[in-house]
């Protein structure tokens, strides 16, 4: 696989409060960032509203919505929705489905007996109406008769997957332009992933998706010390030993080892604190600025299309604003020292 340099975006903290969305945004694009992704968690903000505000106004920041839950709207409304952003801001907008976490999904009482078919279904067919097809299905979760949008968009946005498990990933490869993995994406995991996903587009033949883009999530700090950027990330490192992280940690060659300590860790964050630095960099984007270009490139050698930092301050004195994390990412985003 060549290697490519991935676009570097960044995620919209889902508890930044609403009037400080825009400035967020400005201040993405100000610094050099390729796109910004805003989340849909429960009790939160909603996608389509964030990733409106932010395509109105910024001027060229791609925007990915990661994740609408599949569960929580009918295919032909996630397709209009989509479509009005999409003719509005052509080429600006990357439209992401999953399953939403189970958890809240059961909280609203929307979870399927079924994720994989719901995930499916709903996919294929807003894909199909943004590309301006006549649906008619009759599917387990999916229902519609000779539905079609007015018109729509003469540049259809990619639809993406946010999944992880081997099943999911398949089913993305089957049906989506794309997969966001979540983090901690490892060129381990990547070579998992990619193979669920290419079984995927092998089983569905010609009826695949003509290409298949791979946004990874990750957890970044910069800093020109590289402790200081890893001690910024090491708390939210720690939650990696629980369950529902599994997928990707299965495939690291430390993965005994850092089970077992979790195990003997008392909590998560003692975990991430007792991490070795070694694992905290493989588990993280995270370091100088150049040695965070050096992982950006590796990631794009494995397929990933697009790397999404969820911000993390690497300043002591603002440890927990959002906006020390862009600052300190500009240093990744201007040319290198002696660069032409």
């Amino acid at each position: 696989m060549a290697t490519s340099t991935p676009a570097l975006g960044v995620v919209l903290p889902r508890d930044l409060p609403a009037d400080r969305i825009v400035p967020f945004a400005r201040r993405a694009e100000e610094v050099g960032l390729d796109e910004l992704w805003v989340v849909e968690d429960l009790a939160f903000h909603g996608g389509i509203a964030q990733a409106a505000t932010v395509l109105a106004t910024t001027r060229r920041l791609t925007v990915g919505i990661g994740i609408l839950p599949a569960a929580t709207r009918a295919p032909s409304t996630t397709a209009m929705e989509a479509a009005t952003l999409a003719a509005l801001h052509p080429g600006r907008l990357h439209l992401g489905i999953g399953h939403g976490m189970p958890a809240w999904m059961r909280q609203i009482g929307v979870w399927p007996a079924s994720p994989l078919a719901m995930l499916a279904e709903t996919t294929s067919a807003v894909r199909a109406l943004l590309r301006g097809e006549r649906v008619t299905v009759a599917g387990r979760y999916v229902t519609a008769d000779d539905v079609a949008l007015h018109a729509p968009p003469a540049s259809p946005p990619p639809v993406l997957t946010g999944v992880r498990g081997p099943r999911s990933l398949e089913v993305s490869g089957r049906v989506a332009d794309g997969t966001i993995l979540d983090m901690p994406v490892t060129p381990e995991y990547l070579a998992v992933a990619r193979a669920a996903i290419d079984a995927g587009r092998t089983s569905a033949g010609a009826a695949a998706p003509p290409a298949h883009r791979v946004v990874a999530f990750s957890t970044g700090a910069v800093h020109d010390d590289a402790a200081t950027a890893r001690a910024a990330v090491r708390p939210s490192l720690g939650v990696l030993g629980e369950p529902d992280w599994a997928a990707q940690i299965d495939p690291l060659p430390f993965a005994a080892d850092f089970r077992a300590l979790r195990d003997t860790s008392g909590s998560p964050d003692a975990f991430g604190a007792a991490m070795p630095g070694a694992w905290v960099d493989a588990l993280a984007v995270v370091g100088t600025p150049d040695a965070v270009r050096a992982r950006l490139a590796e990631l794009g050698s494995h397929g990933v299309s697009s790397v999404v930092l969820v911000p993390t301050s690497p300043d002591p004195a603002r440890p927990d604003d959002p906006f020390a994390a862009l600052d300190a990412l500009a240093a990744v985003t201007a040319p290198p020292t002696g660069s032409a």
